[in-house]
């Protein structure tokens, strides 16, 4: 079962591309240090103050996927310089 979230966030007090970087770069890697997921950004590369990213995890069955990407979403969401605008999930 493959598990599949994109989610868009407004990243607040970015007044350049080097900050949304740099809070982009930090989050990011905690999160691939602290769960079994896959991400990147995919959209909104040269807009400073929004981003999109892809999560992906990968196992046997749908319901640790699940709770995977829940867990990482929660983690994403405990960082007070961004909102979460919208969230879309998929399973393959």
């Amino acid at each position: 079962m493959i598990g599949y979230c994109e989610v868009e966030y407004r990243i607040f007090n970015s007044h350049s591309l080097k900050e949304k970087r740099a809070v982009l770069k930090r989050t990011m890697t905690r999160l691939k240090q602290k769960f079994n997921v896959s991400v990147a950004e995919i959209d909104h590369q040269n807009v400073w103050q929004r981003t999109k990213i892809a999560l992906v995890t990968v196992a046997s069955f749908q319901k640790p996927v699940e709770r995977e990407l829940q867990n990482a979403l929660q983690f994403l969401d405990s960082f007070p310089e961004w909102e979460r605008i919208s969230t879309i999930y998929e399973w393959l």
